[in-house]
Order: C-alpha cells, then sequence, then structure tokens
C-alpha cells in the first residue's frame, strides 16, 4: 500500500513539473504532503460497484461510471462531476480511487488522459468543458450504454489544486450548479497586471477574485490546514464569496496532498461525496455533514469550517 501512495504521488508531482507557476519557496516536499494512512478515516464507498473506460468518441476524456446502469434514471439519478487533477496533469488515472469512490454513490466522472503520440501538455478548463459537453452528446446518442440515463441538469466541476483553479474557471458555465476548489484558491495577479491586463510575462491564467462574481452555485473549498502551502488562498477565497452558499473545511495536518491517494480516497473523498450528494442528489442525510452549528464536519475535532448561506 505505501509502494502504491508513492507511485500515485510521483505521478501527481510530475503533472505539477509543468504546472501554472505556484507560489515562490514551494517544494515538492510541500507538494507531496499528505495526511498520515495509519489511523486516517477510510474511504466509504456506496452501493455502486464501478469500472471505468475510454470515452466513445473522444480519445483525451477517461470515463469513471457505475458498472450496471440499469438503476439509472428510474431509481437514481446520475449527475456528472467534470475532475481536474492535481498539477493541471493530463492523466486522472492518478486519482482513479478517489474519483471511484464518488462513483459508487452513483455519479458519471468524466476527466483526461494522454493520447498516444500527442505531444506532453497540461489539463485545461477547456477540456472540463469538453467533458460536458461530451456527457450531453453521450446521453442522447443512440447505442449508447450513457443513453437517457445522465442527468445533464446536474453538472458538478471539481479540482484539486491546480485543477481547483480550472474548477473555478468552470463556475461561470451555466451548466455547472456546483463547484468543489480543493487546495486550492484564487490568486493574486502578477506585478504590472490588473484587470485582466498582462504584466511582462503574459496574462495570468490563474483565476483572480475577478473570477469570483461568474459562480452562480454553491461552492465547497476543502485544503489540508497549515501544511497546506495553499491554505491562505483557500480561506481567502471563502471570505471574497458573498452572494452564493459557500462551505470552508480546513482538516489538520491535511497537506497539500490531503487524502488522494489513500484507499479509494480517503476522507477527502468522503467529503466530496456528500456534498455532490446533498448538491446535485438532494440527500438530506449527506446535507447533515454541512448544515447547522453542529454538522458532521463542525463537531469534528480534526477539521475547522466555516459556512455562509447553508442553513437547511
Amino acid at each position: 500500500m505505501r509502494k502504491t501512495m508513492v507511485v500515485a504521488v510521483a505521478a501527481f508531482l510530475a503533472g505539477t513539473g509543468a504546472c501554472l507557476a505556484q507560489p515562490a519557496g514551494v517544494t515538492r516536499d510541500m507538494i507531496s504532503r499528505a495526511l498520515p494512512l495509519e489511523g486516517a478515516p477510510k474511504a466509504e464507498p456506496g452501493p455502486y460497484q464501478v469500472t471505468s473506460e475510454p470515452a466513445f468518441g473522444s480519445p483525451g476524456l477517461q470515463v469513471y461510471r457505475p458498472a450496471a446502469l440499469d438503476a439509472f434514471p428510474n431509481k437514481d439519478s446520475l449527475p456528472v462531476m467534470v475532475w481536474g487533477n492535481g498539477g493541471c496533469g493530463i492523466d486522472s488515472k492518478t486519482f482513479a480511487g478517489f474519483l471511484g469512490t464518488i462513483v459508487s454513490h452513483g455519479f458519471l466522472v468524466v476527466s483526461t488522459v494522454p493520447q498516444e503520440g500527442a505531444a506532453r501538455r497540461q489539463e485545461t478548463a477547456d477540456d472540463m468543458r469538453a467533458a460536458i459537453d461530451w456527457a450531453g452528446n453521450e446521453n442522447v446518442r443512440a447505442g449508447s450504454p450513457l443513453n437517457g440515463k445522465i442527468a445533464m441538469v446536474r453538472v458538478a466541476a471539481m479540482g484539486t489544486s491546480c485543477g481547483g483553479f480550472l474548477s473555478l474557471t468552470l463556475g461561470a458555465d451555466p451548466r455547472v450548479k456546483t463547484i468543489g476548489v480543493f487546495n486550492s484558491g484564487v490568486q493574486t495577479p502578477p506585478a504590472g497586471q490588473a484587470d485582466g491586463k498582462a504584466g511582462r510575462g503574459g496574462a495570468s491564467t490563474q483565476p483572480t477574485a475577478d473570477a469570483l462574481p461568474k459562480i452562480h452555485g454553491p461552492v465547497l473549498l476543502l485544503n489540508g490546514g497549515d501544511v497546506d502551502f495553499l491554505m491562505g488562498a483557500s480561506a481567502a477565497t471563502f471570505e471574497l464569496i458573498d452572494h452564493v452558499p459557500a462551505f470552508y473545511g480546513s482538516r489538520h495536518n491535511g497537506g497539500h496532498s490531503a487524502t488522494y491517494f489513500h484507499p479509494g480516497g480517503g476522507e477527502f473523498a468522503n467529503v466530496a461525496s456528500n456534498w455532490l450528494l446533498w448538491t446535485l442528489k438532494g440527500d438530506k442525510e449527506a446535507g447533515k455533514m454541512f448544515i447547522g452549528k453542529d454538522c458532521g464536519l463542525c463537531t469534528n475535532s480534526n477539521w475547522d469550517v466555516k459556512s455562509k448561506g447553508i442553513d437547511k
């Protein structure tokens, strides 16, 4: 198990090599810092077995879905989540365990994978938009196993670190009903750049506070506490949001890599799954993790939390 985690973190770090610029002084050790596996809460899978396959007709996308689809849409809904990888890496398979736990609760997840023979590149917001487009097309394609089964009115965008930058950008897409911004947050424009104007290095591709008014659905912000170098950006983003519901959770000693590479994605997979169950499926039991002063995370001594606009 330790070897598996090391391999996963190594793949994550490989994606950060060409990542959108991180704050000065950030080291690989800071990026790879994670919650120790021993004694950590375990991932809690849902009722569905999970499968993964290349996206039909879109070789740059990978699909994670329930293996059996007979429950959808008559007994359960199948919302969509598009995922932004850490480091804006192109290979979502690094996060397969984390994504699998979410899928097991009855969700369709679409993210990116490298294309054979293609030049190495990073995941972009356009890739995530294309993932939503793919789901919409597959929902009406004759012969698709997903035909008529996808709840296209229930779409989420989530991502970690650089992928969190992408989810913030996707918050402006009218199809996206909620976003998850993990170990990430809006950035201060580089010197010489303001109001969208480029400085000497050109326009920043990292979202600034200007992105926030464009978000139109609930926002989940998670970070790994004081040992996560983007905790400050996560907290600042929460404070700047003033027009949509938002929940902020800081996991003590979580680190920047948190629990993504624990079996099944560990604790962060549980929190992300409950958020999606609540916001996209109306699951009141899952919502208890976030609602009210006695919410599940509110009373968990391992977490520091804040919320606004979340009271029922």
